[in-house]
């Protein structure tokens, strides 16, 4: 594997939704960097296999759940002993009129998107402060957050939530040396 030019060696790193596409990314990059990376994914085989083929752990997670959360962080804390970052990736879309969205269908993405990455910033950023421990977390956003997009609106919700969160916590969690930024 290609090293990088940036130098993570020593940080240990929770990427949510790393099984594939920008996560697997991410992951696949701070392994490089020298990281210790937690990807976890509700795809397990697919997180399973990505994780054994660029050098990370592999860690179960259905963000649509709080104890798959709680469950998940015990286990990533047991195995590494800390963590110094997150990437909260993890995210779930599905197209469709507005006008023929149902209450669950609304309720899937909100699960994921916006509970989902609140309970585990909430999970990180709570022990962090407890252990005075300073940490990194980064939050992926969309660009609807900002134009808007047709079809697309729990997401586009959900995403506008978690840029506010960004921001606030950021001006909440830096007096304890937490940096929270999205991209």
């Amino acid at each position: 594997m290609k090293t990088s030019p940036i130098s993570l060696t020593g940080k240990r790193i929770l990427v949510t939704g790393g099984a594939r596409g920008l996560g697997h990314t991410f992951v696949k990059n701070m392994v490089g960097a020298g990281a210790k990376v937690a990807l976890a994914d509700i795809l397990v085989k697919d997180g399973q296999a990505a994780a054994s083929d660029i050098g990370a752990s592999f860690f179960e997670l259905d963000l649509g759940q709080p104890e798959s959360i709680e469950t998940c962080m015990g286990q990533v804390i047991d195995e590494f002993g800390g963590l110094d970052g997150l990437v909260n990736n993890a995210a779930g879309n599905f197209i469709s009129p507005t006008k023929d969205l149902s209450h669950k269908g609304f309720d899937a993405i909100a699960n994921i998107v916006f509970h989902g990455t609140f309970y585990m910033t909430h999970s990180v950023g709570k022990r962090w402060i407890e252990k005075q421990h300073k940490g990194s977390i980064i939050n992926i956003l969309a660009t609807w957050i900002w134009t808007g997009s047709p079809y697309v609106v729990p997401s586009a919700m959900s995403k506008s939530g978690i840029h506010a969160m960004t921001q606030s916590l950021a001006a909440e969690w830096g007096k304890y040396q937490i940096k929270v930024n999205g991209i």
